[in-house]
């Protein structure tokens, strides 16, 4: 609506700020807007007045009047609102509304400037009351609890006692300096000429119809007051451009004297409006010079101690009997001057007396600053909330400049945060910018980039109250502005300072994300704890460390709950933690212990392997510690019981798992000697006996033993065979034969060829071998990976072992025999019992001769050729 008029007021105000698009408040003929300093950011206040406002009446004006008479008016209220932004540029007082920009005209004939920042004026607080009240009044019958919530919103629009007092107090110095200093009488105090900024200050303006007093000391430039214009009302023109009569002292309607005590009177009658309801003067003329003379005519209707001053709620004590008479009276010389009424029984209150102290303390000495710091807590509680939040608060952290009393401010900030309701705005809004101001590494520094230790004592308040500053910042502003804070104090050289950031981890750890405090947090505290020297940071190192492997499940004092699990994840305690531990070189029983508890910490999160080789030699290493007593030892001894029992119980699972999950017979197959042959020997016992023995070492011939010894011994040394080559198969295949090309008598018999005999032998050959299963034997099938080059030499070679001895004693006994023409009865009995018994009358050979076995099987051939042609197995190795 109105933002769209905007594009019209070229100026360069418009150029150089930025303004919002609807205004904030209204002053009088002014509309304000919030805007802001494109250049530095800086909020003001823009007000603007448009010509078209004064048009509201419309064709009425016009039908009375010419349209040069209409425009002769416009421009003179034009002028005197102009006059009234000027006289701003040359007055500049704590209690005068400051001015930002001068006035500008805009295009279309309005006018523009910018002040300090406001957020209303009195008139419109007043109004703002009043409405409420008329709300609540037209609930008409509520419940209790309605009525409870109606008074408590009540208290909250309405401005407090100690306000007023504040305001009153503020605009009594503002009338000081007009009429001393400045020699000017403001002419039209109201409640709309009083504004109120950003820190709940009262200031004055509305000086359009300001000027010199008749009889005046005080130079001037201003214009004299023309009182024969000023008290004309004229019907044609709003009213918040015209002189107030309801305002208005009688020095000026009944008297024409500009004087200013006629300041003074007005003054009266702002306070009686404060107090009155709904809020407005008690004289009600209407804009009228008659009916203000009327009203002074009769004293019923004059504002008087005899009639409370025709306030309807009761006025304080103080003003009923000290202020108001000597302000609302009508004589000029009976009433107070500025001066004095800031001197009046009515500021007389320890309050009051603090406010007055704040606003003078930047020409206070040190000590006197130094003494009202330390007696501020005591009071701070009895001010109202909205003092505190827009006065004290604001004053305070304007003194963190004096460096020698940061420490004191700093606390009595912290004291006002407390206190207010609405403590997180405050404090992110008021006293966290200012506390990056101080505190960041940019500002923390001297001019010759050295550590400024005049901020310590500030910093270690900051520190003892970081509870109360997590509880009220968001996280992102907290790790941004607040943790810089808390690492320079980490790295202060003062170990006070160092040990107070180390044990307020506990109240941040609640609002960090892991990865700041496993980036950023943790590598600043474990250089802490290595580098210092002091036993105390050492401990309170180890307690940080415990903390951030375990969380801190209890409430903390400020009421936040930091997070109960682990803060660093099993990777950083193991591989940062534990050596840190690991490399304590000190003895001293509070380090010591304090490891102890980090050693608890760390046993909840490693495993069990590492607790076994890592920790544990550790924990008997401290616990062994010559200056530890029996409490403390007994203490570790605990602990490493425990450790080492959940060390066995995790053990003891996890092999009784694999138990369970192996396949069924396999570990008590391999518990066994996988070497050991079975039970049934498949060659039949190899006992020899004592006799035996005796005649094959000592030569002796059989043939002087009788026929059944000698029958009954060969049959015991012949092999016996098992009935079904199914248990050897079984036997041969659960040994895992190695693969290997080399074929030698030494390994499995499934390595040879299968054993065929080649052409049936001669009945002299059944003398080597019995009928002991040969005929139930089934071949085998040869190893891999060798692979013979025909069956029919494989079968040859194999089988010549076999064959009986040739009449050559020197020749192989592996050699390959010719074939007789007379076949081998293998599966006859008789036979093969014939053959045994010719072996009666076979002469004895030498050992070198005749080379056999009790197995009955001839040993490996001579790796020596000697006839060199390679015959039996050395051939069947030359061809493979």
């Amino acid at each position: 609506m109105f933002s769209s008029a905007l594009k019209s007021f070229s100026s360069s105000i418009t150029a150089n700020y930025t303004i919002a698009p609807s205004p904030s408040s209204v002053a009088g003929a002014w509309k304000v807007f919030d805007g802001k300093k494109k250049s530095t950011g800086k909020a003001v206040s823009i007000f603007i007045f448009d010509r078209k406002s004064l048009e509201h009446q419309g064709g009425g004006l016009e039908s009375r009047s010419s349209a040069s008479s209409k425009r002769k008016i416009h421009d003179e209220v034009v002028e005197r609102l102009k006059k009234e932004a000027s006289s701003l540029a040359r007055l500049r007082h704590p209690n005068i509304l400051e001015l930002a920009e001068p006035v500008e005209d805009t295009r279309n004939g309005g006018l523009m400037f910018a002040t300090e920042p406001i957020t209303a004026t009195l008139a419109g607080l007043l109004r703002e009351e009043d409405d409420d009240n008329t709300m609540r009044s037209n609930r008409g019958r509520i419940s209790r609890y309605t009525a409870e919530e109606a008074d408590s919103d009540s208290k909250g629009s309405t401005i407090d006692e100690l306000e007023i007092q504040k305001g009153l107090l503020q605009v009594a110095k503002g009338l000081e300096f007009l009429h001393e200093s400045a020699g000017l009488v403001h002419g039209n105090l109201t409640p709309e000429a009083i504004y109120i900024n950003q820190k709940s200050d009262w200031k004055i303006s509305g000086l359009g119809f300001s000027g010199p007093p008749d009889v005046s000391t005080a130079p001037s430039n201003a214009p004299p007051i023309a009182l024969s214009e000023l008290l004309y009302y004229d019907n044609r023109l709003p009213r918040n451009v015209q002189l107030s009569l309801d305002y208005t002292s009688p020095d000026f309607v009944m008297d024409t004297n500009i004087s200013s005590p006629a300041d003074m009177f007005s003054l009266g009658l702002v306070i009686l409006a404060l107090y009155n309801s709904p809020h407005e003067s008690p004289l009600h003329t209407g804009g009228n010079i008659t009916t203000y003379k009327k009203l002074f005519s009769s004293s019923s209707t004059v504002p008087a101690a005899s009639n409370n001053f025709l306030c309807t709620k009761p006025l304080p004590r103080q003003l009923l009997a000290d202020v108001l008479p000597r302000l609302i009276t009508r004589k000029p010389a009976q009433r107070m001057n500025a001066r004095d009424f800031q001197q009046c029984s009515f500021f007389d209150n320890i309050l009051m007396s603090t406010i007055r102290f704040l606003d003078s303390l930047p020409a206070k000495n040190p000590n006197e600053k130094s003494q009202f710091m330390r007696g501020l807590p005591r009071v701070l509680e009895q001010f109202p909330k909205s003092v505190l939040d827009k006065k004290v608060l604001p004053a305070l952290l304007e003194e963190t400049k004096d460096r020698e009393l940061l420490a004191l401010v700093l606390a009595n900030v912290f004291k006002v945060v407390e206190i207010l309701p609405f403590r997180q705005r405050a404090f992110i809004d008021t006293v966290l910018p200012q506390l990056r101001d101080i505190f960041h590494s940019s500002n923390a520094k001297t001019s010759s980039g050295d550590r400024d230790v005049s901020k310590e004592p500030g910093l270690m308040i900051v520190l003892d109250n970081i509870g109360l500053i997590a509880e009220n910042c968001p996280g992102k502003s907290f790790k941004d502005d607040v943790l810089p804070i808390i690492q320079l104090g980490l790295e202060s050289p003062t170990h006070s300072v160092v040990d107070k950031s180390l044990t307020c981890l506990s109240s941040i750890l609640g609002i960090l994300d892991f990865s700041t405090i496993k980036n950023d947090l943790f590598p600043i505290v474990a250089n802490v704890f290595t580098k210092t020297s002091s036993l105390s940071i050492k401990v309170r190192g180890l307690e940080a460390l415990g903390i951030l492997c375990a969380g801190n499940p209890t409430i903390s004092s400020t009421g936040t709950k930091a997070p109960s699990g682990a803060i660093l994840d099993k990777y950083t305690v193991q591989e940062k933690v534990v050596p840190l531990l690991k490399g304590i070189k000190t003895k001293e029983p509070a380090v010591i212990m304090a490891a102890l508890t980090v050693f608890k910490e760390v046993g909840k999160i490693v495993d069990s392997d590492f607790l076994a080789m890592d920790i544990l030699p550790t924990l008997w290493g401290f616990s062994l510690g010559p200056l530890l007593n029996l409490e403390q030892f007994q203490a570790y001894m605990t602990l490493i019981k425990t450790m080492s029992s959940k060390i066995e119980q995790e053990h003891t699972r996890k092999l009784g798992d694999l138990a369970s999950n192996s396949t069924n017979g396999f570990d008590k197959v391999r518990s066994n000697d996988l070497m050991s042959m079975p039970s049934n020997d498949p060659f039949g016992s190899s006992s020899m006996g004592e006799d035996d023995f005796e005649r094959l070492v000592l030569g002796k011939s059989d043939a002087s033993r009788p026929q059944a010894q000698r029958s009954q011994t060969v049959q015991t040394s012949s092999p016996t065979w098992p009935n079904s080559t199914n248990s050897m198969t079984s036997v041969l295949q659960s040994q895992q034969a190695p693969a290997s090309r080399a074929i030698t008598p030494d390994h499995a018999l499934s390595s040879f060829a299968t054993l065929q005999p080649s052409s049936p032998p001669s009945s002299a050959g059944s003398t080597h071998f019995g009928s002991h299963g040969w005929n139930g034997m089934q071949p085998m099938q040869p190893m891999q990976p060798m692979q013979p080059l025909s069956v029919q030499s494989a079968n040859t070679v194999s089988n010549s072992w076999m064959s009986p001895p040739t009449s050559n004693p020197s020749s192989n006994a592996w050699a390959t025999p010719q074939p007789t023409s007379t076949p081998m009865a293998w599966g006859n009995p008789q036979a093969a019992q014939n053959g045994f018994a010719n072996m009666g009358s076979m002469k004895a050979k030498p050992a070198s001769a005749v080379r056999t076995n009790n197995f009955g099987i001839p040993p490996p051939p001579s790796t020596t050729n000697r006839g060199g042609t390679n015959t039996g197995l050395d051939k069947y190795e030359s061809l493979i």
